[in-house]
């Protein structure tokens, strides 16, 4: 275990040198990979998103591919087209922008509902289907896509249904002043951390770490804890939706992978709450009587948690 979380503390150190004062945000990113789940990035343009996406590509080895999404998008722009070929008389697949290890959802909510489908598809089945014949993705196969919260003007909003297949929701947000004059330096000094930044593993690591998740233990008292998370939530009225089966699997999933990256082979209440905004926040759907006095998902969930006993034993 010891292993492993220096080598995971390898990787973050890595993306670090392109990505100034986002360490947790990089480990997060980090623990949906290792979990095989995907990532939605919701922040305003400019803080880094691609960046992100770029450097976690490189530092581990595998291909990186940035799909632009637009009103006119269409499912095969995604997946892949069929073009028969007039000299073999037969069709010859093109592989779409899905077939890579990293793929960048740049603004998914400017894609069509149809699109956004054929990706989400994409993302929960590993897999997809053109002409009748299906054809798996790469592995690992990770998406990261983004949206401005900020920006509604011709958007199509992801629906709660598909909101909740993303395995986690995370935001960037702005440097600090003094990171933003470390970054306004690299710029005016010609340095390129992108350009030098070098893979560190490989694919098939990858693979064994994700591998790895499934052997965290998990306590009796700790499977109880995050079923008495959902149950809470499902219970408080200021909340329309609480939380699903998926994102109760998921949240156990995300503390498993972090006591992982930390070193340990069991599962602690604090992996839980340090793992349940990211997870779960953006599944939730408040009341309209909670969205009149302003109330936000984190405020409500962290609420949620509070009113939730934290088991004494955990191994």
């Amino acid at each position: 275990m010891q292993a492993i979380q220096e080598f995971t503390a390898e990787i973050t150190d890595n993306v670090e040198r392109v990505i100034i004062g986002k360490r947790e945000v990089v480990e997060l990113a980090l623990v949906a990979l290792l979990c095989e789940g995907h990532i939605l990035l919701e922040d305003v343009p400019g803080v880094g998103k691609t960046m992100l996406a770029r450097a976690l590509a490189v530092s581990l080895g595998l291909a990186f591919k940035r799909l632009q999404c637009t009103p006119d998008l269409l499912p095969n722009d995604v997946t892949g087209v069929s073009i028969f070929d007039q000299q073999s008389r037969q069709f010859t697949f093109i592989p779409g922008p899905a077939f890579t290890n990293i793929l960048l959802a740049d603004e998914i909510n400017r894609a069509t509902p149809r699109t956004q489908s054929a990706l989400l598809e994409a993302m929960g089945e590993r897999q997809v289907t053109v002409d009748g014949v299906t054809r798996p993705l790469p592995r690992p196969f990770f998406v990261m896509a983004t949206q401005n919260p900020i920006e509604y003007e011709g958007t199509f909003p992801l629906p709660e249904a598909q909101l909740d297949r993303f395995f986690m929701r995370i935001s960037i947000g702005y440097p600090t002043a003094e990171e933003e004059i470390d970054i306004l330096e690299r710029h005016t000094s010609g340095a390129k951390p992108m350009e030098e930044l070098k893979p560190i593993c490989s694919s098939s690591d990858i693979i064994k770490l994700q591998q790895q998740v499934d052997t965290v233990y998990t306590s009796r008292e700790v499977r109880a804890y995050v079923s008495n998370i959902a149950a809470a939530s499902r219970k408080n009225g200021a909340l329309q939706l609480g939380v699903s089966t998926r994102a109760a699997i998921s949240l156990l999933r995300a503390s498993q992978a972090r006591a992982l990256m930390l070193g340990r082979d069991y599962v602690s209440p604090d992996d839980v709450q340090s793992m349940a905004e990211p997870v779960l926040a953006h599944r939730l759907v408040l009341s309209p009587e909670a969205r009149m006095r302003n109330m936000t998902a984190e405020r409500v969930l962290s609420n949620v948690i509070g009113s939730v006993q934290v088991p004494v034993k955990a191994r």
